[in-house]
């Protein structure tokens, strides 16, 4: 008896979710030819004052079992989800999906493209020194073919007692290292009020993972026409950091690259926790080229090669590292760097398994 009661209780709770089902969709419908008319007449799609007298008439009209608070939390979901409805899905993508863009971003940095199926690598000091240093720096990564030359001139640092950078001067210093080896320079700027004077020394503007959510340094960098390379936030989610991308090329600047560099977890034994499985998500949900900063994302020069084929491997557009002269010397992050002797040996072991093209001068 009480098998055949259950039974027949089930029985009428199948039949009201297929009545909620209609419904549901009947209201959904109704949403999206409102919809049509608030856009035909060229009205905000979400109305908060209708949304509060809908609200409030489920408040007067409920008569429980449910808490009136839980079912204005369900009718809110819904209204969110009816919301959506009104916009078709062109109109909802991101700038940054494929949605919009089908095909890979290809960016042109001096004639270098990153972003067609040919792997490249970024190299150069943490912190721009001197002139000396850069140099020995530029020489050697050049001799190994690689036409990128990064180096931090401008120092977001967790210390404010830790050396901050030299600034202007250090792109100088940068620009004319890289002028004298043919390089692509690379640095990072963490102030919007410094872009405008930066873009004259730097072929490529950084956006620090401390700065991915410096919207108004995004804003501006949207404003140039100069590349962007955008790090992910230390505890960004993959959706955050498409986002912070979004507040570039929503203002206009479409040569943006991504650069995932580890992110804070609860383990130790690295710098950051690698989040390689971030790169084919990029990869499938964004257009634009994806780099892996072995460095930051380690803090190990010990790992920095097979972090280095992993993120290769996986389909990484190009992977950042940094070399020193002298590594037990440098101003900055003195464990994660390679000297000049063990970066040769980073290269040729990526050559010799198969990882980059040898296009050695």
């Amino acid at each position: 008896m009480a098998n055949e009661q259950l039974e027949e209780l089930r029985k009428q709770l199948d039949d009201v979710n297929l009545q909620l089902l209609d419904l549901i969709n009947e209201r959904a419908r109704v949403a999206q030819e409102i919809g049509k008319v608030k856009s035909a007449q060229g009205s905000n799609r979400f109305d908060p004052v209708r949304e509060r007298d809908m609200l409030d008439t489920i408040s007067e009209n409920n008569a429980g079992p449910f808490e009136t608070s839980t079912l204005q939390h369900i009718f809110k979901e819904i209204f969110k989800a009816s919301l959506e409805l009104q916009e078709d899905d062109h109109s909802k993508a991101l700038l940054v999906s494929r949605k919009k863009h089908p095909d890979n971003t290809i960016i042109d940095l001096n004639n270098v493209p990153v972003g067609n199926g040919t792997q490249q690598l970024i190299a150069g000091p943490c912190s721009v020194e001197n002139e000396e240093q850069v140099d020995a720096v530029a020489k050697a990564i050049k001799e190994q073919g690689i036409p990128f030359l990064r180096g931090g001139a401008f120092k977001p640092r967790t210390s404010p007692y830790d050396f901050q950078g030299l600034g202007i001067e250090g792109l100088e210093i940068l620009r004319r290292v890289a002028d004298r080896h043919d390089l692509t320079v690379i640095s990072e700027i963490v102030n919007p009020a410094d872009l405008e004077k930066a873009v004259e020394y730097l072929d490529v503007v950084q956006i620090g993972a401390r700065n991915m959510q410096n919207f108004e340094l995004l804003k501006a960098a949207g404003d140039i026409k100069t590349p962007v390379l955008l790090k992910r936030g230390l505890s960004a989610t993959i959706q955050e950091f498409m986002n912070a991308a979004e507040y570039v090329l929503a203002k206009g600047n479409d040569q943006v690259m991504l650069c995932e560099r580890g992110i804070r977890t609860y383990e130790k034994a690295t710098r950051n926790t690698l989040d390689i499985s971030a790169v084919p998500i990029l990869k499938q949900e964004t257009h634009l080229p994806v780099w892996v900063d072995v460095t930051h994302s380690t803090g190990r020069r010990d790992l920095l090669l097979p972090a280095a084929k992993a993120a290769l491997a996986i389909g990484a557009d190009g992977v950042m590292t940094e070399v020193h002269p002298d590594p037990a010397v440098a101003l900055s992050d003195s464990a994660q760097q390679m000297d000049i002797p063990q970066f040769n040996e980073f290269m040729e072991a990526l050559r010799t398994s198969g990882y980059l093209q040898d296009v050695r001068v």
